[in-house]
């Protein structure tokens, strides 16, 4: 663990905590728009562990996860240091929107370029000033638009502490996730930093149990590395997953599940059906393989190719 942090030029020491506000820009009306970054270090020495939500804005829960914890002062270190970032995409946040006004992703813009585009100029920022400290980190994430995740980790299981950290975390599923080009996980991979992904509910939705499941996790993470001195026992087993597959739609109409999320399934089951609007086709939807339910299609009116279910197994 460094001496001394700086982070927005502002130099933090062992014992401080501080909250400092990262200026990204401005709205055409002349607002600033400014990332908040909470950084609470110990006198101990010890790792660093980065605590981060609303990579895209509209995905609460992480950001509630990370709100609740810092209002209930739980990222208080034993040793080391936490840094907790509650919303990194403010433009997505106010918008309701999972892109910043561009139209990007800033979890396919890592790492980033200061001249480039508003999503590219955000983590042009974050990895200038927060990563280069970071040794490992938990960055919260929610199923997209009308689409529901059971709780669960993405990591590359054989990538350094990985596997060992995301079964401390002990969420229902575990589940082993390929890189992405331009996402925040790939780049800090290859300077050996570790990222766990923890995803839960649907955007702008709470998903109360899995609020309090991403809690319960990361204190049991703190609580290995030494940070925090107790944590609760998880109440079940980390089913781990090595493969997923999605259901996509073939036929577009009235989408049913026969399913719900984090039942097993059985290959062939059937587990859905797509009807049209006037009672004339309906089609029986059976499941590719076994496995479970790990993420579903919450919306009624589908058209073809949309995703509509996730199984790993």
């Amino acid at each position: 663990m460094p001496e001394t942090i700086v982070i927005n030029g502002k130099t933090i020491d062992r014992g401080e905590k501080v909250l400092t506000k990262i200026s990204i820009s401005k709205l055409p009306s002349g607002t600033v728009i400014e990332i908040p970054v909470y950084v609470f270090r110990s006198v101990h020495d010890g790792p660093v562990v980065l605590l981060m939500a609303g990579m895209h804005g509209d995905e609460v829960n992480g950001i509630e996860i990370v709100r609740r914890m810092l209002a209930k002062k739980m990222l208080y270190p034993l040793k080391g240091t936490i840094i907790a970032v509650p919303v990194l995409n403010i433009y997505g946040f106010l918008n309701f929107s999972r892109e910043v006004p561009d139209g990007k992703d800033v979890n396919r813009s890592f790492p980033g370029n200061r001249d480039g585009s508003l999503a590219s100029r955000v983590a042009h920022r974050f990895m200038k000033e927060v990563m280069p400290y970071v040794d490992f980190g938990i960055d919260f994430h929610t199923g997209g638009s009308s689409r529901s995740n059971y709780p669960q980790i993405r990591c590359m299981l054989d990538h350094g502490q990985n596997q060992v950290m995301a079964q401390a975390f002990a969420a229902p599923f575990i589940l082993n996730s390929p890189f992405r080009q331009g996402s925040l996980r790939k780049e800090a991979a290859k300077t050996g930093k570790s990222i766990l992904v923890y995803e839960t509910g649907e955007s702008l939705r709470f998903d109360e149990k899995g609020i309090n499941l991403g809690i319960e996790g990361t204190c049991r993470v703190l609580h290995h590395l030494g940070m925090m001195a107790a944590c609760p026992a998880p109440t079940e087993h980390s089913i781990i997953c090595t493969k997923d597959v999605w259901l996509r739609a073939k036929n577009a109409g009235l989408w049913r599940s026969y399913v719900k999320l984090g039942e097993p399934i059985k290959k062939n089951q059937h587990i859905g059906s797509i009807t049209d609007p006037y009672g004339e086709m309906e089609v029986r939807l059976n499941a590719p393989s076994g496995g479970y339910v790990i993420g579903l299609n919450n919306m009624p009116v589908v058209n073809q190719g949309d995703a509509l279910l996730h199984i790993s197994f």
